[in-house]
């Protein structure tokens, strides 16, 4: 065989080991949890589009939630106004709250810009919007850190419509109370209410670590895969610390809601999101339900 002919075979292998899970997803919710570096730099935020684009046009039924914590900083500080945060949490008063909106609707619109850019339908839609996202105040170990809003309630109505039309739905983390007054949403918080809300078969965190670590100063000690009891049991044994423990608490609800797989991955890897969907290694941490078979095929 012609050795020129490697390169294309090599290719072909990869179709190949992506069809079972083609096959096995089709017509599947993914959500996917889109923040940190992978907002900010560019060539990341066009891979990780094409990778959702990509999800979408093979038949899966992604749907994008956002953040832009960055981003809002940088314009809370144009502002004259300093950032503060109590226990990780933004403390966001009447102003803050006014720019937060603004930035993550600018943030929303750019990713549907880049989404249609690609041939593919795309809608941002506000957690204000048909009542998605309905929200209480959230208090942090009992201070009140102003417009912070922690969901009671999730409408999926107008996002199942939306996938219904062969739209991609792109959700900014904006809620309201009873009031109709104007909240701020963690991302991660709202991506698993969503998540749960729609039964998903998948919710990926696009993160700037690799995964989630044994040990936290090992990157070599990175679990691939692991239960519910076993992510319990990390955090039980004072392993997990810092914003991977809210994360990983989020993941062990949204399995013991009903999402079938939860993945933490590094966003910072170029195409992180086919690269654990498709193949049978991955890249990240997968966390699955106690019962359920082990992830990759073997």
């Amino acid at each position: 065989m012609d050795s020129s002919m490697q390169p294309i075979l090599d290719k072909a292998q990869v179709l190949i080991e992506a069809l079972p899970y083609i096959q096995r997803f089709n017509r599947k919710i993914m959500i996917v949890k889109y923040g940190g570096s992978a907002m900010v730099d560019e060539e990341l935020k066009k891979q990780v589009i094409q990778d959702v684009t990509l999800l979408k046009l093979v038949g899966f039924k992604p749907i994008i939630v956002h953040g832009g914590g960055k981003e809002i900083s940088k314009w809370v500080e144009k502002n004259g106004i300093k950032p503060e945060f109590i226990n990780g949490l933004r403390k966001t008063d009447e102003a803050t709250m006014e720019i937060a909106e603004m930035v993550l609707n600018k943030v929303n619109k750019s990713l549907v810009q880049n989404v249609q850019s690609l041939g593919v339908n795309a809608i941002g839609v506000s957690g204000k919007d048909g009542g998605l996202l309905k929200v209480d105040k959230k208090l942090s170990d009992g201070q009140d850190i102003g417009f912070v809003g922690e969901i009671k309630e999730v409408n999926p109505k107008i996002l199942l419509d939306l996938l219904e039309k062969d739209f991609l739905p792109i959700v900014c983390p904006i809620g309201m109370d009873d009031n109709f007054e104007t909240y701020n949403i963690n991302a991660d918080d709202a991506a698993c209410a969503i998540a749960k809300a729609l039964n998903a078969e998948k919710l990926a965190f696009l993160t700037d670590i690799e995964g989630v670590y044994k040990d936290k100063d090992d990157p070599s000690t990175l679990i691939s895969e692991m239960t519910v009891d076993e992510a319990r049991a990390l955090i039980g044994d004072g392993y997990i610390g810092g914003g991977m423990l809210p994360k990983l608490t989020n993941c062990i609800d949204a399995i013991e809601q009903g999402v079938n797989r939860v993945h933490i991955l590094d966003g910072r890897i170029a195409h992180c999101l086919l690269l654990e969907f498709f193949t049978n290694k991955g890249i990240g941490t997968a966390i699955i339900g106690n019962k359920d078979t082990r992830y990759y095929d073997e």
